[in-house]
């Protein structure tokens, strides 16, 4: 979390019109696209906590 108590980064799982799952990262004000096509939401969910770690060690 950043000073004013907001998240540093949002996670929104959705489901694709193919039956398949995928995220959507909001990290420091940029959106980044629908990523992946997984087969449960709990895999979308654990990929883009990958992710959003990655962005955090880049800083």
């Amino acid at each position: 979390m950043n000073a004013d108590n907001t998240p540093d980064a949002t996670i929104k799982v959705e489901k694709r019109a193919n039956g398949r799952w995928a995220f959507v990262l909001t990290y420091r004000g940029v959106t980044y696209p629908a990523e992946g096509q997984f087969a449960s939401p709990l895999q979308a969910q654990a990929a883009a906590h990958a992710a959003k770690k990655l962005l955090e060690r880049r800083g």
